[in-house]
């Protein structure tokens, strides 16, 4: 008896001392979300009650963008990230537009949104840097928090909104990861090597590949006398294509061969006859053949 009551005791003793440790443990680690920046009450971002581990997020990449375009802008934004050893090893934020064209981060980079002319610090793009760079840093959209405004105070050197970002960020990460395209991310152009001699024109053709798909395409062109480019000569009626019997503007055809190419993510899809002209594609009667061409030129770098 004796010295089974000594057994107890040790046995006590020693779970005793056990949960003291762990006391002093629990005591002393810092929280999981230490690190993430608080939510205000005038916060709306993505609601979390403890930031995820780095290292929990599965392997891929991941895709989600906004239900429509903004009334008022004509954007909706699109939100890229790829994950690698459960990490987000990289985001990209950025819009695509309801004509078509170039996306909202190259629009930028192409000096076209004008926020730097508005009264701005920087461009669209480059604040777009720094809230990617942000959340690359956190692991965790919800770290971005954001007023009523969808503004943020989180980020140094951020004046837009951020809003999109944060929760688009969640959206896609909330879905999973998504199949990815066969091209590499990034921006790629291809110009004709000469103005045509009988128009003066010179085609051109931009393309913005996120998460290995084709997002955006643009084709434009520039004139040898210089001035505005085709897209906005189009716009303005200048470039005349109606007057001149057609059913619609140039521009409004180049929409449609554009959304023919992001439908079926090869440019190739776009078969062309003899003239450069094609059937493939309802309601464009222009010639196409240079933008086909131009097009599998600037994939050719995205291989």
């Amino acid at each position: 008896m004796k010295k089974t009551a000594a057994i107890v005791l040790t046995l006590s003793l020693t779970a005793a001392l056990a949960a003291g440790c762990g006391s002093k443990e629990s005591s002393e680690s810092p929280s999981p979300s230490a690190s993430v920046a608080p939510t205000t009450a005038a916060s709306t971002a993505p609601s979390a009650s403890t930031a995820p581990a780095q290292g929990t997020y599965a392997d891929g990449v991941y895709y989600a963008q906004g239900d429509d375009f903004d009334a008022k802008t004509g954007w909706k934004e699109v939100v890229g990230l790829k994950v690698e050893s459960g990490k987000i090893v990289s985001v990209n934020w950025t819009a695509i537009n309801k004509d078509g064209g170039i996306d909202k981060k190259e629009y930028s980079v192409e000096g076209k949104y004008g926020m730097k002319a508005g009264g701005a610090s920087s461009e669209w793009h480059e604040q777009a840097a720094k809230a990617e760079a942000y959340l690359l840093e956190k692991q965790d959209p919800a770290a971005i928090t954001f007023n009523d405004e969808g503004k943020t105070d989180a980020i140094s050197g951020v004046s837009v909104h951020v809003n999109g970002l944060a929760t688009l960020a969640k959206k896609a990460l909330d879905a999973g990861a998504v199949e990815a395209g066969p091209y590499k991310d990034g921006t790629y152009k291809a110009e004709a090597a000469d103005f045509d001699a009988s128009s003066g024109w010179k085609d051109n053709v931009t393309l913005t590949v996120l998460n290995g798909k084709i997002l955006a395409v643009q084709w434009n062109g520039t004139h040898k006398d210089g001035g505005t480019d085709k897209v906005t000569r189009s716009k303005s009626g200048e470039y005349g294509m109606k007057k001149g019997g057609a059913s619609s503007e140039w521009h409004e055809q180049t929409a449609k061969a554009e959304a023919f190419v992001l439908e079926k993510q090869d440019p190739a899809a776009i078969t062309v006859n003899g003239e450069g002209k094609t059937d493939a594609v309802s309601g464009v009667s222009i010639h196409v053949g240079a933008f086909v061409e131009l097009a599998k030129k600037a994939l050719e770098q995205a291989k």
